[in-house]
């Protein structure tokens, strides 16, 4: 039985897809453009040196649009490359001619696959196998960057710790792969709950972190409650054996601060790390109402009994 994710992996943030989307635009265009220039120049020169300026839009489209799209744009520079020497056209190739067609293809594939690699790496390296959320040093950076954003906006940033309860009981009742998977279930379903632009971590065994931005503290107190009650509701399969709702729940801690003027004499890394010690204080009260609730900075509540 695998205990790796089979769920899926931490999502980017909208407002990082918009961005992506508009880079990759400009990279297409940028494509075209440049084989259509070379295109041009090697129609008007037919020097070896100006057909390879082939490989500058073949490899960045390797890049940006992966291996699809290095082969494709290989493809359109052998067509161009060939459309600029007639003589080609009539099947006069010299052995040059298919060494540079080899060229083609070869940079736009290796790049392609070289670019893979790269971000299945940044992938491994940035992600949570067990639960698809980010890790520790990834989230460390998301938050950094949340809490700048908070201080540039003068908007409040929101952290939420939870933990799974009685995770132990779990273990030794129906062993610890079944904790496992009920910590990878917790998980999904954060990844789930979460708003836009919301980051999540798996920093322990059972421990998660959430980082909300432009989130008030009622809408903090929200999105906790959610993600508490979606676990509470859940009916999760933990090694094969379906276990009824109420099997898992969460503690929840939450605490939501715009970062003021005195946040410009400390780092954005020191003030996420003061937010995390703050919400990991809320969830110590909150488990002292024992399982299945939230606590806001440092006003305990418990869920309505009919929601329990």
């Amino acid at each position: 039985m695998r205990v790796t994710t089979r769920g899926p992996r931490s999502q980017p943030s909208s407002v990082e897809t918009r961005a992506s989307k508009r880079s990759m635009w400009a990279a297409g265009i940028a494509v075209i453009a440049g084989l259509l220039l070379v295109f041009a120049l090697d129609q008007a020169t037919g020097a070896a040196t100006v057909q390879h300026l082939y490989y500058l839009p073949l490899t960045l489209a390797a890049i940006t649009f992966g291996f699809r799209g290095g082969v494709m744009t290989s493809l359109v520079a052998i067509v161009f490359y060939h459309l600029a020497n007639p003589r080609l056209l009539s099947f006069g190739h010299e052995h040059w001619d298919f060494v540079q067609v080899a060229l083609f293809l070869g940079v736009g594939m290796i790049t392609a696959k070289l670019t893979e690699d790269r971000r299945r790496l940044h992938l491994l390296a940035t992600t949570d196998d067990l639960t698809g959320l980010h890790n520790l040093r990834s989230f460390e950076d998301k938050l950094a960057r949340l809490v700048r954003a908070s201080r540039a906006e003068k908007s409040p940033v929101a952290v939420l710790a939870l933990d799974v309860d009685h995770l132990k009981s779990l273990n030794d009742a129906h062993g610890h792969l079944a904790g496992a998977e009920a910590v990878r279930t917790v998980g999904h379903i954060i990844a789930e709950c979460l708003p836009d632009d919301a980051v999540a971590c798996r920093y322990g065994g059972d421990e998660f972190v959430v980082a909300v931005p432009r989130c008030s503290e009622s809408g903090a107190r929200r999105v906790a409650d959610d993600i508490r009650q979606a676990v509470f509701d859940a009916s999760p399969v933990l090694t094969g054996v379906p276990f009824p709702v109420r099997t898992l729940s969460v503690g929840v801690g939450v605490v939501s601060q715009v970062v003021g003027a005195d946040g410009a004499r400390r780092s954005d890394a020191a003030i996420g790390e003061e937010l995390f010690c703050a919400a990991d204080a809320a969830l110590y009260q909150a488990k002292k109402y024992g399982r299945n609730h939230v606590s806001v900075s440092e006003e305990a509540f418990r869920p309505s009994r009919e929601r329990k």
